[in-house]
């Protein structure tokens, strides 16, 4: 079964089905969002291009009651990040949202898996997981998957390189305290220290450290100039459903429960992990380096503030 159920059809939503409708792995999607006509309209658009789409999919807006037979339900419902606003400001207001969800998701039966991508996601994923009582595998955050992806872009640029021969991830949170893990970062199969002692430039290190900034700041600059991110969220969240659809097992940067890995526990954070038709198989613990391991935990610390109320 290859169906999934979008819950919240605003421009995040929206970009994602649109990125599943073009990709065409899908066999069905149904559009749910508590603007019936809303979902409606965008179902309507939608199916009004299956005569240029790669595969006949069926598009339908619906009700939590087709959450039932889903492989996926992907919530991106809730409010939306305004400018100057950051994600973790979002928290109250938004768990009411998810947990709200949730309940209605799991009354109709649903037995497959969550794909989160309301913000904070990393905390709105914990409250799916806790509201849902699904195991923690089968409850996922899009995290860092869109931050990395930026990442290797920017160093392809840097470096004059195709983004997809940069192997490098953000972790942590999925917001202010992310950080990059320089020190298993590699181009090709070469080290990126080794790639930057080659090239012998002395301003490499202080422009990657731009890049960084870059980076995590992206949807400050994205929404002060066009109100909104979304087709960049919705092409990474499309990466993640096509990983469990597909039973990939690829290594993504997703945010999942963390018990015990990285020297936390009880807490959702993006780290790598292994991703298959179960959801997060394995997560992967990289050897950090003492100053990233600093990092990794303030980020911690910072989501565990930020959700008190709810973590």
């Amino acid at each position: 079964m290859r169906k999934v159920v979008l819950v919240g059809t605003g421009a995040v939503g929206t970009a994602y089905a649109y990125s599943l409708i073009n990709q065409g792995f899908i066999t069905e999607l149904v559009l749910v969002d508590a603007n019936e006509e809303k979902a409606q309209g965008e179902a309507m658009d939608l199916i009004h291009g299956m005569a240029f789409a790669s595969a006949n999919i069926r598009v339908k807006h619906g009700d939590f009651d087709d959450c039932k037979d889903a492989a996926i339900v992907c919530i991106t419902a809730g409010a939306n990040q305004k400018p100057g606003e950051t994600r973790l400001q979002l928290v109250e207001k938004n768990a009411k949202i998810m947990q709200s969800i949730t309940r209605e998701v799991v009354m109709s039966g649903f037995d497959g898996i969550f794909l989160i991508a309301s913000n904070p996601v990393d905390i709105m994923s914990y409250v799916c997981q806790k509201e849902s009582g699904f195991p923690p595998s089968k409850v996922i955050g899009s995290g860092t998957t869109l931050d990395t992806a930026r990442f290797k872009v920017l160093l392809g640029e840097y470096l004059e390189l195709d983004p997809r021969n940069v192997h490098a991830v953000i972790i942590g949170e999925h917001g202010d305290s992310e950080l990059p893990v320089w020190s298993q970062a590699s181009i090709g199969t070469e080290h990126l220290d080794k790639v930057l002692k080659r090239r012998g430039k002395r301003d490499d290190i202080s422009n990657l450290g731009k890049i960084f900034i870059r980076v995590r700041d992206a949807a400050y600059e994205i929404i002060n100039r066009k109100g909104v991110t979304n087709f960049g969220i919705g092409m990474a969240l499309a990466r993640i459903t096509k990983a469990i659809l597909n039973n990939e097992h690829s290594i993504l940067p997703v945010s999942c429960l963390l018990d015990g890995t990285y020297g936390q526990r009880d807490i959702y954070m993006s780290v790598p992990a292994v991703v298959n038709r179960h959801g997060v198989k394995e997560i992967i613990e990289l050897d950090l380096h003492e100053n990233e391991k600093s990092l990794f935990e303030k980020s911690a610390e910072s989501l565990r503030e930020a959700g008190k109320t709810v973590l």
